[in-house]
């Protein structure tokens, strides 16, 4: 085979080599190398500027995130400061119907007992008089006399009040 023949093929296969290398290497790569370079940097700058606007968007997020953040503390702190408001409105309000209520708990306690002591004085009044008609049957049953009515009163008023 000649082509494994190296003492005669070696040389022109070495030169036919550095044809075909340099027809490609000057039609091919030579025009091409510019784009792909051309490409490769439009890609880099393409990514760097995406890495510095992502990084403006991240700094710009956590600024409104601590404004969002301090504006929510605010609006916390407000309302703490309604809802102790209501509370204090409430707890006057519960106060002054309290008060009221106790006022006219306290009249209508002091009209029973007004009446009350009415009611006891009447009975007293009426245990008296029957204690006294009592007295006086006795004595009468006893004496055989009815005794004067003023001193049957005195009397039982007397035995009443030393019990």
């Amino acid at each position: 085979m000649p082509q494994f023949d190296f003492s005669t093929v070696f040389i022109p296969q070495l030169f036919w080599l550095a044809v075909l290398f340099a027809v490609l290497y000057f039609l091919v790569v030579k025009p091409t190398l510019p784009k792909i370079a051309g490409i490769v940097d439009e890609r880099e700058a393409k990514v760097s500027g995406d890495v510095v606007a992502a990084e403006s968007a991240k700094s710009e997020a956590d600024a409104i995130g601590e404004a969002n953040a301090s504006g929510l503390s605010d609006v916390q702190a407000q309302a703490r400061d309604t809802l102790a408001a209501a509370k204090a409105k409430a707890a006057k309000s519960v106060e002054k119907k309290l008060a009221s209520a106790n006022a006219k708990i306290e009249e209508s306690s002091a009209a029973a007992q007004a009446e009350l002591a009415k009611a006891q004085a009447k009975a007293a009044a009426k245990i008296e008089a029957m204690a006294a008609e009592a007295a006086a049957d006795i004595v009468a049953k006893l004496t055989g006399k009815a005794p004067a009515a003023a001193v049957v009163a005195k009397a039982t008023k007397s035995a009443l009040l030393n019990g």
